[in-house]
């Protein structure tokens, strides 16, 4: 059965797409599926795009084109559950900005990035509601409560003295009793007495209870880790540091009472973060894969942002927020969060937190700088097979094969070619210690790049040193678009025809 379901969500999928893309009417499709609109189409959304991204770059632009204007129409939808469609919308958007940087495509991406903000937007208001509502309840109770407690305190009172009435009487009719034989009124207060205890013990479990249902909450933490600002970076990671340390020294301190939430921001897809897994399974930490999504964009500051953000809304018993991080950029995060009535714990390696966020952070507590391993290098000769593997190597074929993305560099490529002087400053740009990693081999540039570009569209002139694109892609045609449609129709099994060619 959840194959049968999510098959039929797939399908469902595709046939918004197909609609889209063939300028059909959308709305009814949406109407006649309303309980298909849910946070899960969203998640196979992403995973969809991801996916045909990845096995068929050529198409990518102009599905990129069509999921803008599906995310568009899901978002100005106003039937079934707002929340649901604004989701989708954003995972429409979200996935479209993987291919359509702003280099490349700047209309395309200013379009998405201006949706976006306009679906965060609404997605807050929502918050907002929600959390007013919440809130507005919670006062209800807790008046509810105080009320209870109040007239419980009263009875109890009257209760005591009662008692104390009792024994007073009690007391004087013992000494008469010792002379008379005991009389029915004695004999019903005796009664009345017994009963009166037995009320006041229950009084007193109510008022206990009471106690304990107005100080619920004890789960009170949430901590974010910024893996890369604790590993040093990504071309080095250093990973000498202890998270459960990190931790333990956070639950020594009087503000964390139990940590409710743990999620740690990273590419997990690198091998080299492998050695972190059995301590955040350990832990309970949440590892929350981040792709970035261009050059140079810290997309897990912008993700631990959000998520902080809409905990701090949603989640009001989460009263403090810990940032293991000593980015600057957090300090505003944190003064938003005091704003929310929040305290925010800062944790970073000693010297290297940024004084501003270390100063509006209520505590700090600093991580010990890590020690440097010398390990011994072992020096071998440098093959052609061991520079295939090498990262300098991988980047710099990523980087070449990247150009083609740039309309302008790929028209250059194209048309009069890219001068080896231009190439190599874009390489130093992107890469680290580019001329020291790329001539510890002893190669020159040129044959350098010859070796990269080997079996690629892309070769070297030897008579100007400029490199051309062997073959030109012409991206959008009638082919391109052929291939979109193949693309929708394959990824359902439910569709027995070929959707037409595309031609509008």
């Amino acid at each position: 059965m959840p194959n049968e379901a999510a098959n039929q969500e797939q399908s469902f999928l595709i046939d918004l797409l197909r609609a889209t893309y063939q300028n059909q009417e959308v709305y009814p499709i949406l109407q006649h599926n309303l309980s298909k609109l849910n946070d899960n189409l969203a998640l196979m959304l992403r995973k969809w795009v991801s996916d045909r991204f990845a096995k068929e770059p050529a198409i990518a632009i102009n599905l990129a084109r069509v999921l803008i204007k599906l995310s568009t129409i899901i978002q100005e939808f106003e039937q079934g559950n707002l929340a649901s469609n604004l989701e989708i919308a954003i995972a429409g958007y979200e996935s479209v900005l993987q291919v359509c940087t702003r280099e490349a495509f700047p209309k395309e991406c200013d379009i998405v990035q201006q949706a976006l903000v306009t679906a965060y937007q609404q997605r807050q208001q929502i918050f907002s509601r929600t959390i007013g509502e919440l809130r507005e309840h919670t006062v209800q109770t807790q008046s509810q409560i105080n009320t209870l407690t109040e007239q419980l305190q009263q009875e109890s009172e009257q209760a005591k003295l009662q008692v104390d009435e009792l024994k007073t009487i009690i007391t004087q009719l013992k000494q008469e009793v010792s002379s008379y034989e005991p009389t029915q009124e004695i004999t019903s207060l005796i009664a009345d007495l017994t009963e009166l205890k037995q009320r006041h013990a229950r009084v007193e479990q109510l008022t206990t209870k009471a106690h304990i249902s107005s100080n619920i909450g004890e789960f009170n933490t949430a901590i974010f880790y910024d893996v890369e600002n604790l590993t040093m970076g990504r071309s080095n990671p250093n990973l000498n540091f202890s998270l459960k340390q990190i931790q333990t020294n956070l639950e020594n301190t009087c503000l964390v009472n139990k940590i409710a939430i743990q999620c740690a921001y990273a590419d997990w897809s690198d091998s080299r973060l492998r050695l972190l897994k059995n301590e955040i399974q350990e832990l309970g930490i949440e590892a929350i894969q981040i792709f970035d999504y261009s050059y140079k964009r810290n997309a897990a500051d912008m993700q631990l942002a959000i998520d902080v953000m809409e905990l701090a809304q949603s989640r009001p018993t989460l009263q403090v927020f810990v940032i293991i991080s000593g980015d600057g950029a957090f300090a505003a995060l944190a003064k938003k969060l005091h704003e929310y009535g929040k305290t925010v714990i800062g944790c970073a390696y000693e010297g290297q937190i940024n004084r501003v966020l270390k100063s509006v952070c209520d505590c700090f507590i600093p991580i010990p700088a890590p020690q440097a391993k010398i390990e011994e290098i072992p020096i071998h000769e440098v093959t052609s097979d061991s520079l295939l593997n090498d990262d300098v190597f991988v980047e710099t074929k990523k980087i070449l094969q990247g150009l083609k993305q740039n309309i302008e560099q790929l028209n250059q490529l194209k048309q009069v070619g890219i001068p080896i002087s231009q190439i190599h400053k874009i390489l130093r740009e992107k890469i680290p210690a580019f001329d020291q990693k790329r001539e510890q081999y002893g190669e020159k540039l040129t044959i350098f790049l010859n070796k990269v570009i080997e079996e690629t569209d892309i070769y070297l002139s030897i008579e100007n040193n400029k490199l051309f694109l062997r073959e030109i892609l012409t991206i959008g045609s009638n082919d391109s678009s052929n291939k979109i449609v193949k693309a929708l129709t394959d990824s359902s099994n439910s569709f027995k025809e070929v959707v037409a060619s595309g031609k509008s």
